[in-house]
C-alpha cells in the first residue's frame, strides 16, 4: 500500500488539536482567568497561600484554562522577581495520596524513589525543596472527586496546612482543586474549612456562539488556510452544542472531519466530512431510529436531507417547499403548515435533526442542520423505505 497517496492538506499543525495544546488565549474564559488571577495576586504582594476550586461539566475549559492560568502567572510573578512553580496531578492516575505526593516530590527531583517514604517524610522533603528555592507552588489536582472518593480527603488537608507548624509561615503552596462534581461536599469537615466560600471559579456550558469562536479560534491555529468555511464551522459548533457544550468534543469533530476529507484527497472540509466525522466518533443514527418514523416524518426528514446534501443548513421554510415536491414524488397527500410544523420539531425533539432560531436583519428564521450522519447515506435509506 502506498501511504504517499494520503497527503496533508487541511491540517498544517496536528498538535494544535490535541486536548493537551493549551493555546495562547482561550476564547470565553476570560471571566475565570480574572478571577483566579484575583484570588491568588495576594500569593505574590502578601505572601498569603490560597486553596481554589474549579468546577464544571466535561469539556468546559477547568484544565486548560488552570493550566494557561498557571503558565500566565508564573512570566508574571517572575517580572516581579518571585518564582512560581505548577505540578499537575491527574487524579485519575494517581489516585491515593501516596502516589500523589511522590508525583509533586518528584517533580524536584525526576530520580526519587517511589517506594520506601511516608506522606509526612515526603511533606517535610518538599518543604525544604520550597525553602531551599525560594519558590511558591502551585499544586493542581485535576479530577479529584476521584482521589476523595477512594482515599479520603486527608491529602487536601495536609497540603493545605502545609505551613501549620511554621512559626513564620511564608506561604509556600497553593490548592487548585478541580471536579465536575462539588468536591466540597466530599471532604471531611477539617479539610473543608482551609477552602473560603467565594475560592469557587463556575465553568458553564459553552453556547453555540462560544463554541464558534473556540472552534474558529483552534481552526486557524491548526489548519491551512482556506479549508473551513463559515457554514461548516458553524455546523461543528452546532453539532458541539447538541453534546452539553463540550469544546473537547468540538475539537475532536473538527480534527476527525479534517482527517476524513484529507483521506479523500481533499483541501477543505465540507458539512459531509462533519457529519461522518460525528457518525465515526459518537454514532446515534441506527437502523431502528429511521424505521420508528411515521411516513411523513420520513418524507419531512428525506426533504431535509436532499437540501442538506450540498449545504451545511438550511431552513424550515425551503423544508416545507422541498416536502410539497417529494410528496408528489411519492404519491403522499401533502399536510397543512400546522402539522408540517408539528412533526417537524417531533424529527428535531428525537435529536434527528438540529433546530435552531436565529435573528437576522430580515427578521427571525430557523435554521435546519444535520449532524449524525453523512446527507447522502440517510437520504439513501429513507428513499429506499419510502419505495417499498
Amino acid at each position: 500500500m502506498s501511504f504517499e497517496r494520503i497527503t496533508g492538506r487541511i491540517i498544517k499543525h496536528p498538535k494544535k488539536l490535541s486536548f493537551d495544546y493549551v493555546p495562547d488565549h482561550l476564547p470565553n474564559r476570560e471571566e475565570q482567568m480574572d478571577k483566579l488571577f484575583t484570588l491568588f495576586r495576594r500569593v505574590i504582594e502578601s505572601g498569603v497561600s490560597q486553596n481554589v476550586f474549579l468546577y464544571g461539566s466535561v469539556g468546559t475549559g477547568k484544565t486548560a484554562t488552570a493550566k494557561r492560568f498557571c503558565m500566565d502567572y508564573r512570566e508574571w510573578a517572575e517580572n516581579k522577581g518571585r518564582r512560581i512553580d505548577y505540578v499537575f496531578i491527574n487524579c485519575r492516575r494517581r489516585s491515593n495520596k501516596q502516589q500523589a505526593m511522590w508525583k509533586i516530590v518528584s517533580h524536584f527531583d525526576s530520580n526519587f524513589p517511589d517506594r520506601g517514604f511516608s506522606v509526612g517524610d515526603m511533606l517535610e522533603i518538599l518543604q525544604k525543596h520550597l525553602k531551599n528555592k525560594k519558590t511558591h507552588l502551585f499544586v493542581v489536582l485535576d479530577e479529584v472527586d476521584t482521589l476523595v472518593q477512594r482515599d479520603g480527603s486527608d491529602l487536601i488537608y495536609l497540603l493545605s496546612r502545609f505551613e501549620d507548624e511554621a512559626i513564620s509561615p511564608e506561604g509556600r503552596l497553593s490548592l487548585l482543586l478541580i471536579s465536575q462534581k462539588n468536591v466540597l461536599e466530599l471532604l471531611e469537615q477539617s479539610a473543608l474549612s482551609t477552602f473560603k466560600r467565594g475560592n469557587r471559579v463556575k465553568f458553564p456550558s459553552y453556547d453555540r456562539n462560544e463554541l464558534l469562536d473556540i472552534l474558529s479560534y483552534r481552526s486557524k491555529l491548526a489548519l491551512h488556510p482556506d479549508s473551513l468555511g463559515d457554514g461548516e464551522l458553524k455546523l461543528l459548533a452546532t453539532t458541539a452544542t447538541s453534546e452539553r457544550g463540550d469544546a473537547r468534543f468540538g475539537i475532536e469533530l473538527l480534527e476527525r472531519a479534517a482527517l476524513i476529507a484529507e483521506g479523500k484527497g481533499k483541501g477543505d472540509i465540507d458539512a459531509e466530512n462533519i457529519r461522518a466525522a460525528k457518525a465515526d466518533i459518537d454514532p446515534y443514527f441506527t437502523e431502528e431510529k429511521i424505521h420508528e418514523l411515521n411516513t411523513n416524518e420520513k418524507l419531512i426528514l428525506l426533504s431535509a436531507v436532499r437540501l442538506l446534501r450540498s449545504s451545511p443548513f438550511t431552513t424550515t421554510g425551503e423544508v416545507e417547499d422541498c416536502y410539497a415536491m417529494v410528496c408528489e414524488e411519492f404519491v403522499q397527500k401533502k399536510l397543512a403548515h400546522t402539522q408540517f410544523w408539528k412533526y417537524l420539531k417531533s424529527i428535531s425533539d428525537h435529536g434527528l435533526l438540529n433546530t435552531t432560531t436565529v435573528s437576522s436583519s430580515k427578521g427571525r428564521t430557523t435554521e435546519v442542520s444535520l449532524s449524525d450522519i453523512p446527507a447522502d447515506v440517510l437520504e439513501t435509506r429513507l428513499a429506499d423505505m419510502l419505495s417499498r
